[in-house]
């Protein structure tokens, strides 16, 4: 009998301090219809953000339809406008520059992370890093027009005479500002955000798991690549897709330095144009109607895409996790 008291006062909710019936209180039940509340606002503002967009972007949808995507002509004066120069534009300088931050970033959490330095070099080696994050687009514009281009157009230069006989350097004599210039810049702007979220989750991996792995024999670069990466993937998958969210829409740096031209070239040594730079550049002065739906409809398109890129990492931590098992 004391052994089924003791059991039935072990299965009292009232004992169970995780038990979702501690929220009876007053306090607590307004404090989740407050989460609750300000959830759906969040929601709310999505859904109405879009509807604008789409909204705005009706005239251009009706005019163009699906063929807007693929059309390469924009004459504002003939009101002809297609998309295609700008996808291009924007999907490669964002590769470019995720292809560059994705190692980088992971090699500057593992140095911030593991003791390979003195602890005290290791938080302000990531203070650094994280402070780039701060310094407004248009300031890094600048300093790559005035620093970063004259260092780097000699070696466009060279990459453009020496390997011309490759389509993506086939370009003679580059100008500094094109699209693999771009694309640096916008690697240099979103290393922050895979660094540091690189770092969090590095740091958040037990140490048993390093302690075991090395206790089996493991060095200290297979303990990395083949125990604490492989633990974190999924918190990498979600910094990479985070960065690269925040190179789809960077817009004053790229206005600045990738030329700005509406033709598709393979080259990534010549001018380029993206989504939000002839946002950026034209929505100011555009006249009503079509030319303002067409803009809009452009930005719908982006946002279609940052949207994709997030089902699509989703997808991919589901899949690995599938296979994981």
């Amino acid at each position: 009998m004391a052994n089924s008291s003791h059991h039935s006062n072990l299965d009292d909710e009232n004992l169970n301090l995780t038990a979702i019936s501690g929220t009876n209180l007053s306090f607590d039940q307004a404090f989740t219809r407050l989460v609750y509340f300000f959830a759906l606002i969040t929601v709310a503002v999505l859904f109405v953000m879009s509807w604008v967009i789409f909204s705005e972007a009706l005239p251009a949808i009706k005019q163009f339809g699906l063929g807007f995507l693929w059309g390469q002509n924009w004459d504002t004066g003939n009101q002809i406008f297609g998309a295609l120069p700008y996808i291009y534009g924007t999907l490669v300088s964002s590769a470019i520059a995720i292809l560059l931050a994705i190692p980088v970033g992971i090699a500057i959490a593992l140095v911030t992370s593991e003791n390979f330095l003195p602890s005290s070099l290791r938080t302000i080696l990531a203070f650094v890093v994280e402070l780039i994050a701060a310094i407004p687009s248009v300031v890094i514009g600048l300093w790559a027009i005035f620093v970063f281009i004259p260092v780097l157009e000699p070696l466009e230069k060279w990459l453009g005479n020496t390997f011309k006989f490759i389509p993506l350097f086939n370009t003679q004599d580059p100008a500094g500002t094109n699209m693999l210039t771009a694309g640096i810049i916008l690697a240099i702007m979103i290393l922050p955000t895979m660094a540091a979220i690189t770092r969090d989750v590095l740091l958040a991996i037990p140490k048993e798991l390093r302690s075991a792995s090395m206790a089996l024999g493991g060095t200290r670069w297979e303990t990395i690549f083949r125990v604490l990466l492989p633990a974190g993937f999924s918190g990498i998958v979600s910094a990479a897709m985070l960065a690269l969210g925040r190179a789809l829409g960077e817009t004053m740096a790229v206005t600045m330095v990738i030329g700005n031209s509406s033709q598709i070239s393979a080259s990534l040594l010549d001018p380029a144009y993206t989504i939000p730079s002839v946002l950026a550049n034209e929505f100011a002065e555009a006249e009503p109607g079509l030319h303002i739906g067409a803009l809009t409809y452009l930005g719908l398109i982006l946002f279609g895409l940052t949207l994709a890129v997030n089902i699509g990492a989703v997808l991919l931590l589901k899949w690995v996790g599938r296979t994981n098992k």
